[in-house]
Formats: C-alpha cells, structure tokens, sequence
C-alpha cells in the first residue's frame, strides 16, 4: 500500500512544486534585475519530466563572477575550532546538584537557577548534567571549554565542573584526555583545568577589549553532547546583569547556544575569544537567540588569579551601596543621577578610617567614572586587597578626593525591626515611633509603625518596620525630629525630603515627595 506522505509522483506534489518553482523563478529574475545580472530566461527541462534550468539558455552574464561573495566563517572556524574541547564530568550523588554554590546564586528561585532551569537540565542542574547512570548513584554532565595555552590550560564554566571527581576533556581530532581543577570561581562562574598527558595544544587568545554591539561572534561547543558545533550570530548587548550577583557584566549575543556549551568561547572575526557562553534566557528550553556570555577582560583576570593561587580574591571599601536615583540627584543638588550611593560605611572598614560617610555618593575610582553600584563593585572587585585606590566623592554637596587601602570582603550584616505604636508625621502619612521604644528595633533611628497606603512614603516603598535613620543628611531619634526636617524642607522650597531607612533587606536611601498640609 502507497504511503501518500511519500509518494512523490502523486498530482497533487506537482501542482505545489510547480507553484512554488515558478515563484521561486519570479524571486530569481527580480534579484538578478535588482543586481544588474543578466539572466536568461528559465525554460521547461524536458528530459527532467519537470520544470528547471534549460541547458540551452541557462547562461549567466560573465559580470557575475566579480560580483563580491559573502566568503562566510570556514577560515576563522578552521583556525579556532581546534582549540575548543568538550568537558564531561562524572561525580558521586552527594554532590549531584553541582549547581549548589556556596554564594547561593543557583539555589530554588534565584535568577541564575531559573537561568539554569532553561540553560541546562530538569529541576535546575546545570546545562548537559545527566541523571544516574546505570543506578550507581553515579551523575554524568558535559559541557565545553577552550585551551588558552600550548600546555594545556582549558577554561570552562564553574557549574560546569563544580563537584566533579573525574573531569575528562575531548578535543577536536577526537583525543580524550584526563583534567585537573586548578581553581574554580563561583561568582563569576569561571573555571581553570589543567588537561594532563599531553603537550602542544592548540589554544585560543582572549580579546583585549570588549566587542561592540552588532560584531559578528562565533559560537563553538557541544550542544546536547553532539561535540564540534559552529553557530554565528551578533553582539546584541553589553553589561548585562542577570541578578547571579555584583559583579555581573554579560555579554548578550544572539548565536544560537543550547545544553552542553557552557563553559564553550564566543570569538570574533579575528579568531579571539570575546567571551565564555555561561547562559541563556529560554521560555522553551532551546535557544531563542538570548544567551549571555562572561566578557574576556574578566575572564583574564579571573583566570591568572586561578593559575598562581587556586582561588580569587577581590578588593573591598567597606560600604553598603545603593544606585542615585534622579530625585536623589535632585536633592543633592546633582546634575546627573550617577555613582554609587553610600548607605553605610561598615565599621572599621577602609572606607570608614578614610572618612566616607552614609549619603557620600561615590562618582569616580583612579580617576574612573563610576555610573552605577555594579559598577563600583567591579572596578574594586578587580583590584588585589590591599591595593592603593583614590576614590572622587560627593560629600555634602562638595566633591571630594578620598585616598585608602583596599582590604578583604567580611560577612555583612542585617537588622530589623517589630514595631508596635507610634505617632503621625505631616505630609508624609507616616506613622512612627523612636527605635529604643520598640522591641528588636535597636537604639538608633524611628521606626515605621504604620503608612498611609495613599501617601506619597507608600509609592516610594516604605513599609510598616523600616527604620528611618537620617532625614535630609541628619540624624533623627524621634517624630519630631523627622516633622521639624520636613517643614525645613518645605521651607526652603524643596520637592522632596532625603531619607537613609534600614529594612529586612538592607540600608537605603529614598527621596519621598512632601504632600501637603
């Protein structure tokens, strides 16, 4: 019995074939007359029992020949592809959740864990991380990474290897090799492996810069273990903060990357890497041309602190920051709404000893403008502790020259608070109390006991237990500090009165509107 799926001599397949050849002919001859090519006309090919190219008339103006080609990616491809390698790793079931990092940027509901769940497996593993194999609680995963020297040094992605007891690495002309973890940075997802056995690798170099939005990248990896696969898109945006943590700066591209590339480079049209792909954005679990990659710049630092210590360490100030928002800027008197805000300088920090203190808004790093927080955080983060860093600070309206000493990141700190009572505060449809009347609250500030869900302090995120610290750079113990800060404000024909709260979440600063009354 015919199959009518198959049969391609049945009439109706030749009805549709000849429609769309002859369209197919019309899109032809109307390309050719826009490219100024001479085409001859098409004709019936009768040996063929179908429409196509008679041989008698099938000839092209000779022009066509110095028209310019596209010339495509094959020698780019053929110098970089040797470099790049598949990861596959094997560990114990204890720690199969390789996605389990210690910052908790991969744990249930966070944004790389949702990144994760689309990016790699069921539940949130990491991309190209298998169940048990052969029920010995044994887990398998694949991933890629590139060779950055002749030696055998491969970068990769830390979800990557992150756990993993046995590493194995196949390059291009099918060799497998065993691999060693030299270090592994999980803020950053970047990993260094030492492939061991072998000698002359062939390696890629990593840019210097960043590319530019709209450069052409290439793609390289081993999407769904497959191995070897080239795909090329675009740079479709820079800086990106995907919410895995401070020091986020991602590449977007639009090259298709799937389960299995991470850790895999991204080059450019000169055969460098621009970037690690670590990352995509998926409603369907497959690429839709969002995936992010880590710049090379950061792979470059993280990397040489991998191979001389194992490990990374980053600078740090000492100060709880926050972005300046344009009502914030307007209240300081600010022309652009730019820098890092400080909420608080932690004691005995070395922004502390060097005198920055809460409302400080920090514009500039070794004469570096400085435009938001995340960018605060990676230009110290990039410095060594203990390195010499000259700070330009706003500090109360006059800018500033601050010099310190960089030192070690400690843990950081939190408070709250449970009001129970408090009194009204014109214009703000706040209710308050002091902060020593109140269990939990601690001694410092007034706390939030109840807002006007109409007032302007609701639309600005105020909540009943937020503890307001300052008020227009002062320091406020009771409501009538805060009420005597606001008529001030209002006198001197101000918008609005700057606010320092302390929430569950952290310290930050608030400009609320002043109402009337």
């Amino acid at each position: 019995m015919t199959d009518r799926r198959s049969d391609f001599s049945s009439v109706p397949y030749h009805q549709g074939a000849r429609r769309r050849l002859f369209s197919a002919r019309k899109v032809a001859l109307m390309a050719s007359v826009v490219a100024g090519l001479g085409v001859a006309a098409y004709g019936l090919d009768s040996t063929s029992g179908g429409f196509g190219i008679s041989p008698a008339h099938a000839q092209v103006n000779t022009d066509v020949g110095k028209v310019a080609q596209p010339t495509g990616f094959a020698d780019i491809v053929q110098r970089v592809k040797p470099s790049v390698i598949s990861v596959k790793v094997t560990m114990k079931e204890k720690v199969a959740d390789v996605s389990d990092r210690s910052d908790g940027s991969d744990q249930p509901g966070s944004p790389m864990e949702r990144f994760f769940r689309q990016f790699g497996g069921p539940e949130g593993t990491p991309p190209g991380m298998h169940g048990r194999q052969g029920g010995h609680g044994v887990m398998m995963g694949q991933g890629s990474g590139f060779f950055i020297s002749p030696d055998g040094f491969a970068v990769t992605n830390n979800h990557v290897v992150d756990g993993a007891d046995k590493v194995e690495v196949t390059t291009d002309d099918g060799k497998t090799y065993t691999a060693k973890v030299i270090g592994t940075d999980a803020r950053t997802d970047l990993a260094l492996i030492k492939v061991e056995g072998g000698a002359d690798f062939p390696y890629a170099k990593l840019a210097a810069g960043k590319p530019r939005i709209g450069d052409w990248v290439l793609a390289v990896g081993n999407p769904f273990g497959l191995g070897g696969t080239v795909t090329a898109g675009i740079v479709s945006a820079s800086g990106r903060d995907i919410g895995n943590g401070p020091y986020d700066d991602f590449i977007q591209i639009d090259a298709p990357v799937n389960k299995g590339n991470s850790g895999g480079p991204a080059f450019n049209m000169q055969g460098e890497v621009v970037g690690v792909n670590t990352a995509i954005y998926s409603p369907s679990g497959g690429s839709v041309g969002i995936a992010f990659s880590i710049p090379a710049p950061t792979v470059k630092n993280v990397v040489a602190q991998l191979k001389d210590n194992g490990s990374v360490t980053r600078g740090w100030i000492g100060v709880q920051i926050q972005p300046v928002s344009q009502d914030i800027a307007d209240n300081l008197g600010m022309k652009k709404a730019e820098g890092a805000m400080v909420l608080e300088p932690q004691a005995n920090g070395p922004a502390a000893k060097a005198g920055i203190e809460s409302g400080d808004v920090i514009t500039s790093v070794n004469g570096d403008a400085v435009k938001d927080p995340r960018e605060l955080a990676r230009s110290i983060g990039a410095l060594a502790p203990g390195a010499a860093v000259k700070l330009t600070v706003l500090h109360k309206g006059k800018e500033q020259a601050v010099n310190l000493t960089l030192g070690q990141l400690p843990a950081t700190q939190e408070a709250n608070a449970t009001p129970d009572h408090g009194a009204d505060v014109p214009r703000l449809g706040l209710t308050v109390a002091p902060a020593s009347s109140v269990a939990g609250a601690g001694k410092n500030g007034v706390v939030v006991t109840g807002v006007d869900p109409n007032s302007n302090a609701a639309t600005r995120g105020l909540k009943q237990g937020d503890v307001i610290l300052e008020v227009a750079g002062k320091s406020v113990t009771n409501p009538g500090d805060i009420s005597e800060a606001v008529k001030t404000a209002h006198a001197d024909n101000k918008n609005s009165v700057l606010m320092r709260v302390r929430s569950a979440n952290g310290s930050h600063y608030v400009a609320i509107p002043l109402g009337n009354g």
